[in-house]
């Protein structure tokens, strides 16, 4: 379930609430990256107290791999097993199949693949990813979707496409026909497709739209297209969903793609940007970005972010940050990943507030150039 509270009088912006069978999540909301079940380097007291994750993405494709269906089963499903009590979405491993798999076959069946980890065979159809999901016991599951390269041609973007919306009608009539797995309620979004034509984004909007399904997300995107494009593609998207349900962009992105989406009507998000470009040195502050491990931060004994948004933007130095990335500590990465990460909760809360405040339009046209200057 999904209430719209408020919506900024300049942009298509939303503050609403999304209801799920682990509590509620107030939108915008950025969902940090659990990918086999783990925030990397992050406890879960740590999403939930200090960071204040209100939701997390785990994989479809990597908990199916390991640690299996069978453990999942036995521990009562992912929430049980992993101890996080909030709500989880599961991306429906079609990107992973598409990016990870050493060998894979696209039929009108499903997907073939070879495990990246021990080269076993497996396929994925859009029923038994809907059966997986059922067995993780994700709050927000995902369709299987076939995800397109940057760039690809008009005709396999069609031919792609069409065959995504096919796999969603068998998976919406197989989420239709079985029932949740552990007593709470389970949402299954699709997955609107089309790469970067607008008139298949738009016809995949629209053949989505017609489903009437829970929520529903918009795939293919950020894939090393020119972000104007991006932007112009959500665009359209986000005037033919309808605008009672929430909408997910998957896999993005910057404090700045998060601002301008946000604009366009977008509610939730995820992204490894907080996690993985961390754990490189590159840390996301309200000052703007910094690369730690640049030499000038050597002997800087300033706070990590003067706002403290995180007890470890007050408790630790740059330059102590930098000697720990510098020296490859463990500590190190997690530091960052906990700043970062905190931070894209921060930029949620704040967008929120300012959408509720009426002048989202104007405080984001004044923070992106803000957020993204090199320090």
């Amino acid at each position: 379930m999904f209430g719209i509270q408020h919506t900024d009088p300049k942009s298509s912006a939303r503050a609403g609430i999304l209801v799920t069978g682990h509590g509620e999540v107030p939108t915008p909301a950025f969902m940090p990256v659990g990918t086999a079940g783990t925030v990397k380097g992050v406890h879960q007291r740590e999403l939930l107290h200090d960071v204040k994750a209100r939701i997390i993405l785990s994989n479809t494709y990597h908990l199916y791999l390991r640690p299996g269906l069978e453990v999942l089963a036995k521990a009562g499903g992912l929430h049980r097993f992993m101890n996080w009590q909030g709500p989880i979405l599961t991306d429906s491993g079609g990107y992973q199949v598409f990016s990870l798999a050493e060998i894979r076959k696209i039929r009108e069946e499903g997907a073939m693949f070879k495990s990246h980890i021990d080269g076993s065979e497996h396929l994925f159809t859009p029923e038994n990813v809907v059966d997986i999901q059922r067995t993780i016991g994700s709050d927000i599951m995902m369709v299987l979707d076939e995800c397109t390269p940057y760039p690809c041609d008009y005709e396999y973007a069609r031919l792609s496409m069409e065959l995504t919306h096919r796999w969603l009608d068998r998976g919406l009539q197989r989420f239709r026909e079985t029932s949740p797995a552990y007593g709470h309620s389970q949402m299954l979004f699709p997955i609107v497709q089309g790469s970067v034509y607008a008139d298949l984004r738009k016809a995949s909007a629209e053949f989505v739209a017609s489903r009437n399904a829970d929520g529903n997300a918009i795939g293919g995107l950020s894939v090393g297209e020119p972000a104007e494009i991006m932007y112009e593609m959500i665009a359209h998207v986000t005037a033919i969903l309808p605008a009672e349900k929430p909408r997910y962009l998957m896999g993005v992105g910057t404090p700045a793609n998060l601002l301008e989406a946000i604009a366009l009507g977008i509610d939730m998000f995820d992204c490894v940007i907080p996690t993985r470009n961390g754990r490189n040195g590159m840390l996301f502050t309200t000052e703007g970005i910094i690369n730690i491990r640049n030499i000038k931060w050597k002997d800087d004994f300033s706070p990590l972010d003067p706002a403290g948004i995180i007890f470890v933007d007050e408790t630790y130095s740059k330059a102590y940050l930098r000697h720990l990335m510098i020296s490859k500590e463990m500590l190190g990465a997690q530091i960052a990943s906990l700043h970062n990460l905190a931070f894209f909760q921060w930029l949620m809360r704040e967008a929120r507030r300012h959408i509720v405040e009426g002048d989202y339009a104007l405080w984001k046209d004044r923070m992106i150039p803000k957020l993204m200057q090199r320090l």
